[in-house]
């Protein structure tokens, strides 16, 4: 027995959910195949429960600095359980709000593994075993990533862990160390040293967070040494020893071979595509390099199956999944959408101090051939920063000189995550540097300093 769908979307991810609900929208006849919860990793595993964890570090921090700010507070302990007992309920909660829209959109949920058959239907095996084939018009693969495993290093989740693991602990490990220092190394560093964590940071490349401008990475670096954090860059892990009590982890670093000890390891290596065992060879789905092939609406070389988000080739982030799911069922739907523009996807890192950036580094811009006016704002010049006491960090943009094109933006510092959505839209919008400068921006705020970098690349910069 078959049921007929317009759409049906096999991953309930914030790439999945989101294009569920816009075909439901505009009319269409939905269902969404999920095997786990609703929400994918985002919100149960991913985005929305570490920040929650960041949240809790962060408050603590500050408990721990009330006499900075006047507060005399005699003692803070943290409950580590109960931090973790917080994010699981806040991630919860975020799945329950999706079973929610479904309900309000009229959207089917089945639950169990969908896969792809060679007739091009939706086959979907319950939990009991039970098969189940269901047919649509399109079918939209939102499977998302999992964590990367390296050959040599396999995650057991006892001494070798994936991000899935570091938050939901049983005990806080005294030592940690952190191999990859991309958005979840630095994350899972930043929380885990906050509630006292020996934390050590191992990065193959020649800096931390690697795809950010250089000077953010600097800036993060020398705090996190500040911190106490040991990091070790141009390294790698060779091998981990986990026979008795803790790890050995041997680290290949410029000045020789190195011996840490710790309790875990965190492998932070990056994220592949979920695209095993979905039928995508049955039903001749072309996949290269690890990621399936689509067009500019996310359309496979199959007629009527689509693929949106980590499976596919763009960047692993929710926010990228959802505008891709939204574009590929207006397309459906006969609208005009434009194809994503991927070249102005913000990306934010919740460590403290925070990271944003949308668009070239200063040095893929000199790399591009432009010739470039960069402006600089340190928050030690924003007076909402000092008030807060948190004067670590900058905002940097960078502008074509001979068109005014706004190439790029980075920051990092307090707020920034929030900050960076007015670049991103003024870029879209093709907003030159003195339409900038000729906003008037409210006063004390951290948003301020884009206004004021602006400034700064123009030689009209007031505060500095």
């Amino acid at each position: 027995m078959s049921q007929n769908y317009d759409v049906i979307v096999i991953g309930s991810g914030p790439g999945g959910y989101v294009a569920a609900i816009r075909a439901s929208q505009l009319n269409m006849k939905v269902a969404v195949v999920e095997a786990a919860e609703l929400g994918g990793i985002c919100l149960n595993w991913g985005c929305i429960p570490t920040k929650a964890l960041l949240k809790s570090a962060q408050v603590f921090e500050y408990i721990q600095h009330a006499e900075e700010y006047g507060i005399k507070v005699s003692s803070a302990k943290h409950d580590f359980e109960a931090m973790i007992q917080r994010s699981r309920e806040v991630a919860n909660g975020m799945s329950k709000g999706i079973q929610f829209l479904f309900r309000k959109n009229k959207i089917d949920l089945i639950q169990g593994w969908g896969k792809l058959t060679k007739d091009r239907k939706v086959e979907v095996t319950d939990k009991e075993g039970k098969k189940k084939v269901y047919e649509a018009k399109h079918i939209i693969i939102a499977t998302g990533g999992r964590a990367r495993e390296l050959p040599h290093i396999k995650i057991d989740n006892e001494k070798v862990i994936g991000y899935r693991k570091a938050m939901t602990l049983e005990k806080q490990p005294k030592k940690m160390v952190i191999m990859g220092s991309g958005a979840i190394g630095v994350e899972f560093a930043y929380f885990y040293h906050s509630i006292g964590t020996e934390v050590t940071i191992v990065e193959y490349l020649p800096r931390i967070v690697p795809n950010e401008d250089e000077e953010v990475s600097k800036q993060l670096e020398k705090i996190y040494k500040k911190k106490g954090m040991k990091i070790y860059t141009s390294s790698e892990v060779i091998a981990v020893d986990t026979q008795g009590k803790g790890c050995k982890v041997t680290v290949k670093t410029p000045n020789g071979e190195e011996v840490l000890e710790c309790d875990v390891l965190l492998s932070a290596v990056g994220v592949v595509a979920n695209i095993e065992n979905i039928g995508l060879e049955d039903a001749g789905v072309k996949v290269e390099k690890g990621k399936i092939v689509v067009d500019e609406f996310y359309r496979t070389n199959v007629p009527g199956v689509y693929a949106i988000g980590d499976v596919t080739p763009g960047p692993a982030l929710a926010h990228v999944a959802s505008a891709e799911g939204i574009i590929c069922v207006e397309k459906i739907a006969g609208l005009n959408p434009h194809p994503l523009n991927y070249g102005n996807i913000p990306g934010c890192t919740y460590c403290q101090p925070e990271i944003a950036s949308v668009g070239m580094t200063e040095q893929q811009a000199r790399e591009a051939g432009y010739e470039i006016k960069v402006g600089k704002f340190p928050y030690t010049a924003s007076g909402k920063a000092s008030a807060a006491g948190a004067k670590d960090g900058f905002v940097k943009v960078i502008f074509d000189a001979k068109y005014g094109e706004w190439l790029g933006a980075h920051m990092i510092g307090a707020n920034v995550t929030e900050m960076i959505a007015e670049v991103v839209v003024a870029r879209n919008l093709e907003t030159t540097g003195h339409e900038i400068i000729k906003s008037v921006h409210p006063h004390p705020t951290m948003s301020e300093a884009i206004m004021e970098a602006v400034a700064a690349a123009y030689g009209e910069v007031i505060h500095l």
